[in-house]
């Protein structure tokens, strides 16, 4: 069985530059026969992903949802999807309250059955499990929030091991490092 990844990418806000940089470090920086098999996108930039993925050669199977100011765009705004024997559910955010905490994206995520929850919309990377749901903020691509600057996610879901999520940083200059939180 191989180890799969996923890219976690939220809230670029229309800065193609950045996920550029992503996508041209997503399809080069993997050694050989270790790909990223899946991208979940968690809204808030939904229409830069087609320009910019095309103009680096960046293909995958996409898991995409809508954020609260991706307008005019009809897509779901969470989905539930399995990837490496874990279901996640995937959403932006905005309707869970989460600036209150996570309770509601923690039941929303037991009551799909999922043992993951990506979300985005606070623009600030997390990794936490509670309630027995791991969950999951990438941060964001293109308007970040935190001390840590712009922000996205891989987790590797080794066979039958636990996952293990890494965050990666994008500077100014479009150069991406591994970081700690």
């Amino acid at each position: 069985m191989e180890n799969k990844k996923l890219l976690v990418l939220s809230d670029s806000h229309g800065n193609t530059s950045a996920l550029r940089a992503v996508f041209r470090w997503a399809k080069n920086h993997i050694p050989p026969n270790d790909t990223i098999q899946a991208t979940a996108f968690l809204g808030d930039g939904i229409s830069d992903l087609q320009y910019t993925s095309d103009a680096e050669g960046f293909y995958t199977d996409w898991k995409l949802v809508i954020g609260n100011n991706d307008y005019g765009i009809q897509m779901p705004e969470a989905l539930t999807f399995e990837f490496a024997e874990h279901l996640f559910f995937m959403c932006h955010g905005h309707r869970y309250s989460l600036y209150g905490g996570y309770n509601m994206l923690i039941n929303v995520a037991i009551s799909s059955g999922a043992d993951i929850a990506l979300c985005g919309h606070s623009h600030i990377p997390y990794d936490k499990v509670m309630s027995g749901v791991r969950i999951i903020n990438p941060g964001s691509v293109g308007r970040p929030r935190s001390r840590v600057g712009a922000t996205f996610a891989v987790i590797e879901c080794p066979p039958d091991n636990p996952l293990i999520v890494n965050f990666y940083g994008i500077d100014s200059q479009g150069k991406i490092k591994e970081m700690k939180l």
